[in-house]
């Protein structure tokens, strides 16, 4: 389904400023995956995603989404196989526009001024209701009023409304209090299975990383520096995921966020 081939990604080259983001990160995902990625801050998670969705060009490797090499496509035309969201729940919606409005744009069914005929409207409706957050009842409510995890959950709906090729999470329940955050994960995980879609979601929840999805890989300074599944993964612990980076990166895994979650 995607298979990145030895990208890499330096960041103001030839300058002080310097950074080696992606360093010859080589990972196949198979149609069907649901892979949980953890790394500490900086070690090149959401560079990942970007050079997935083409946000910038990679300045080596190759990028291959469903047998297509998308290495130099750019970034709107990969927008229509791959489903993102972001941390903020603020992003991937346009908050003055109504629940609807959102909605039939997320469906490509025309500009910023089309609306939704009859069939269409009772179809979102239908498909909010399954949110269980009383959406269905508020579709001429502009989305900039909706609390975070109402807009989080409308934006998952959203990027998933075309059934995309791949969904991008990047630790897309972060910003949420605990109890919403574990709504969210819950209906995205329903989602991801009832749709067997292809998803990999960034996480700084460790036990997360272990509970959901079928397969586990961590990150450090821009390289996949483990990759566990099947019975290994399902026999780890938290601590053994610790010790787990400590082997393949030489250190220890310093972030708060992640330790404390």
């Amino acid at each position: 389904m995607l298979k990145l081939n030895e990208i890499r990604k330096t960041f103001n080259p030839g300058t002080p400023d310097a950074r080696v983001a992606l360093d010859g990160v080589t990972l196949h995902v198979r149609r069907g995956d649901f892979i949980s990625i953890i790394g500490a801050n900086g070690a090149g998670k959401s560079t990942l995603f970007n050079a997935i969705c083409g946000s910038f060009f990679v300045d080596s490797g190759s990028v291959v989404l469903d047998g297509q090499d998308v290495t130099m496509m750019p970034e709107h035309k990969r927008a229509k196989a791959i489903g993102r969201l972001f941390q903020d729940p603020m992003r991937g919606s346009a908050p003055a526009m109504s629940i609807e409005e959102n909605l039939v744009l997320a469906a490509g069914q025309g500009g910023w001024f089309s609306t939704a005929g009859k069939k269409e409207k009772q179809a979102f409706r239908d498909r909010l209701a399954l949110l269980d957050m009383g959406l269905e009842d508020r579709m001429k409510q502009p989305v900039g009023l909706l609390s975070g995890g109402q807009r989080q959950a409308l934006t998952l709906m959203m990027a998933t409304l075309s059934m995309p090729k791949i969904l991008l999470l990047d630790e897309h329940t972060a910003a949420l209090d605990p109890g919403t955050a574990e709504k969210v994960l819950a209906l995205t995980t329903r989602i991801v299975e009832e749709n067997r879609l292809t998803c990999l979601m960034i996480t700084h929840n460790m036990q997360s990383a272990l509970d959901l999805g079928n397969r586990t890989i961590m990150m450090d300074l821009g390289r996949v520096v483990f990759d566990t599944e099947g019975t290994e993964r399902a026999s780890l612990t938290v601590n053994d995921l610790l010790e787990k980076f400590r082997e393949a990166s030489g250190k220890k895994l310093d972030n708060d966020r992640m330790l404390l979650a």
